[in-house]
C-alpha cells in the first residue's frame, strides 16, 4: 500500500437519514465500494436518534475500516432548528470516527457539488448520475442520500488532485518557472 492509497468512508449526516459512500483508492484511482442511506425517522427521540446515528458510524468504521473521514458540512438554511439538529449529527458522527482516532476533513455542500458536476448548484439527482458514470455503478439508489455520502467521499479524493499553488507564487507563468519539474 502506497503512502496515498487508503480508504475513505464519506458522510452526509442527518437526524432522520444519513448517507454514507466508501471509496477505495488505489495507485491514485478512486474505487466504488459501498453507499447506502440509514434511516432513524422512525425514532422520536431527539437523543436516542444521536445515540444510533453515533453508533452507526461506528459500526460503518468497524466495517469498511476507513483511513479518513469526509463528512458533510452542515449548510446555512433559513430554519436555524433544522441547521442545530444537522449540526448535532454532524458533530455525534465526528464524535465516533474521532473515538477511533480517523482524520476527518469536512467540506460545504456546494464545494462538493462542484467537484462531482462543476456545478455548485447541481441537483441530488445530477450528482448521483454523474457518480455513475464516474465510478461505474449500475443502479442509482432511489435514497439519493446515500450518492450524496458517496459524493462526499469522491469530493475528499479530489481534493489530492487539485493543483495547490505555492505561497509566494504569483499566477501560472511564476508557477511553471519556480517549478518546472512538475511540467510536461
Amino acid at each position: 500500500m502506497s503512502a496515498k492509497d487508503r480508504i475513505i468512508l464519506g458522510i452526509d449526516p442527518g437526524t432522520n437519514i444519513m448517507g454514507f459512500g466508501v471509496v477505495d483508492i488505489k495507485q491514485k484511482q478512486a474505487r466504488f465500494v459501498a453507499m447506502d442511506a440509514i434511516k432513524f425517522n422512525k425514532l422520536s427521540d431527539p437523543y436516542l436518534k444521536l445515540q444510533k446515528i453515533f453508533f452507526a458510524t461506528i459500526e460503518l468504521i468497524e466495517i469498511y475500516k476507513p483511513d479518513e473521514l469526509a463528512i458533510e458540512a452542515p449548510f446555512f438554511g433559513k430554519n436555524v432548528q433544522s441547521m442545530l439538529k444537522l449540526g448535532r449529527a454532524q458533530g455525534v458522527a465526528i464524535a465516533a470516527a474521532l473515538s477511533r482516532d480517523i482524520p476527518i476533513f469536512e467540506y460545504a455542500p456546494r464545494k462538493i457539488k462542484m467537484a462531482i458536476t462543476g456545478q455548485g448548484g447541481a441537483s441530488k439527482e445530477q450528482v448521483a448520475s454523474i457518480l455513475s458514470k464516474t465510478l461505474s455503478f449500475k443502479e442509482i439508489p432511489k435514497d439519493l442520500d446515500a450518492t450524496d455520502g458517496l459524493a462526499v467521499a469522491l469530493c475528499h479524493f479530489y481534493q489530492d488532485k487539485a493543483i495547490k499553488l505555492e505561497k509566494g507564487v504569483k499566477g501560472w507563468a511564476d508557477f511553471i518557472k519556480k517549478n518546472p519539474d512538475r511540467v510536461k
